[in-house]
């Protein structure tokens, strides 16, 4: 029994000098110095106002000011003049300010400017806890380092950890990308800045902007994470031939127009790799739209600085590619789209290709073509030419002086079709060919039944404003 109190004993004797320990510190007084003191008491607490060449000292905290009130008994003091606040290397300036001993921290709600060597802080109301080192800064919050400006309603800065928390109207200019968002997590060392919920990235170097409502960007690594319904648009210059129109009718006088392409995609998962591959990815569910070609697809790779897109399937359940240009619909297993001035210059289509063009008049009747590879060359004006490689089997009508006449159906190893004015006006069949004549008696009415294995008309292209609708309402 008494071993056991004098245990109990020993033991309360460390827990006195643990609170004693404690209760010092967290009682550290303030102390103030200056030219002139006057003491009186309000509502029995000594309260004392120090005048000219103030300053105010608690441990390694240092302010100085023209005026201060100091609460004795509050441990406290109200600070009027060209304060300056210090510890270390961080100085918070305010021309009015308020110091509490006991939580060691300091508050303005007058315009505060914090300053650590690294970052520069300023906003219209802000509170230093000095134990912690961190800041919480409120209203017109701006952050400014070596590499980037932060602009928010709200902002928690935790100095050693160079890390910022920003909340409401987030805005960062960082090189050339500019991010916005309602809240953003920032490291400044690493430059990471993590952002949710109403975000957009606007990249000045390929004029594109990138929305979502989650946002990972490593600036050290040039990469950028979208995820949360990602939306990516890049407007583009090119020039289109337009016909030029006369008084008699349409002349066959053509002439260079400039015109605005912008680039919409939207997928579930999104990243950018701007390395010196500069490469967009795109992820599940991807939908394509650019001027006159569309695209729906498992999966996107937009080299930018090459000019070139492919699109292929990753995802066993997913269909094929399927692509929409002009009145033209083709699949695939892959496609790579290669674009020269920001205009479609070629198009190759890999294994399962098959390509349906609908004529402009007869709604009905699809030209097919189906093999094992192919490859569409565009000009100014549309389609110019198509190579099939491997298996080649097609279906093409025929029409005299724009009435219809018939249809043949070939075959071959490989062939070459030539288009004018958007229709097939040369066809030739390389290695063992066989072509087949249908009269129109036979064809009129019974399109159908003269279709090629893989034909599918797909119904759900992509258009513009429904990719738009949930960011720009229309």
């Amino acid at each position: 029994m008494f071993v056991y109190m004098k245990v109990n004993k020993s033991l309360l004797i460390i827990l006195l000098f643990a609170f004693i320990n404690t209760f010092a510190q967290q009682q550290e007084y303030i102390t103030i110095t200056g030219k002139k003191f006057v003491n009186t008491e309000v509502n029995s607490e000594m309260v004392r106002d120090v005048y000219d060449d103030v300053v105010l000292t608690q441990g390694n905290v240092r302010i100085t000011c023209n005026h201060a009130t100091q609460y004795i008994t509050r441990n406290e003091a109200e600070l009027d003049g060209n304060v300056i606040v210090t510890q270390d290397t961080l100085v918070i300036t305010t021309s009015h300010g308020y110091y509490y001993g006991d939580e060691r921290k300091a508050q303005s709600n007058v315009g505060v400017t914090l300053y650590d060597k690294k970052v520069t802080l300023t906003a219209d109301t802000g509170v230093y806890f000095f134990d912690l080192d961190k800041a919480i800064f409120r209203n017109r919050v701006k952050l400014v380092d070596t590499s980037s400006t932060l602009n928010s309603n709200l902002l928690i800065y935790y100095k050693q950890l160079g890390k910022s928390i920003s909340i409401g109207n987030v805005k960062i200019v960082e090189s050339n990308n500019v991010i916005y968002s309602d809240t953003l997590v920032h490291f400044r060392d690493s430059r990471i800045s993590i952002a949710d919920s109403h975000v957009k990235i606007i990249s000045e170097s390929n004029n594109s902007i990138i929305y979502g409502n989650h946002l990972e960007d490593y600036p050290d690594i040039f990469y950028t994470l979208v995820t949360k319904n990602p939306l990516f648009i890049q407007i583009d210059s090119s020039y289109v031939v337009k016909r030029d129109t006369v008084a008699a009718g349409v002349s066959n006088d053509t002439s260079k127009v400039l015109q605005i392409d912008t680039l919409v995609i939207r997928s579930l998962r999104m990243e950018a790799f701007r390395d010196t591959l500069n490469i967009f990815k795109a992820e599940d569910s991807v939908r394509i739209v650019r001027g006159n070609f569309s695209s729906k697809n498992d999966f996107t790779l937009y080299f930018r600085g090459k000019g070139k897109i492919i699109t292929y399937k990753i995802n066993p359940q997913a269909g094929q590619p399927v692509i929409w240009y002009d009145n033209s619909q083709l699949t695939g297993d892959s496609v790579a789209i290669f674009l020269v001035n920001n205009k479609i210059d070629k198009l190759e289509v890999y294994n399962n290709a098959f390509i349906l063009s609908q004529n402009e008049k007869y709604k009905v009747r699809y030209d097919q073509i189906s093999g094992s590879k192919l490859i569409i060359r565009f000009d100014d004006i549309g389609i110019h030419e198509t190579e099939v490689f491997g298996g080649v089997h097609s279906i093409y009508y025929l029409y005299d002086n724009n009435e219809p006449n018939g249809m043949t159906k070939s075959s071959s190893e490989n062939a070459k079709i030539f288009f004018l004015n958007k229709r097939v006006d040369e066809v030739k069949l390389y290695s063992s060919p066989i072509s087949e004549f249908y009269p129109e008696n036979k064809v009129a009415g019974n399109e159908l039944a003269y279709t090629l294995p893989g034909y599918v008309i797909y119904n759900n292209r992509p258009v513009k404003n429904l990719l738009l609708q949930n960011y720009f309402g229309k």
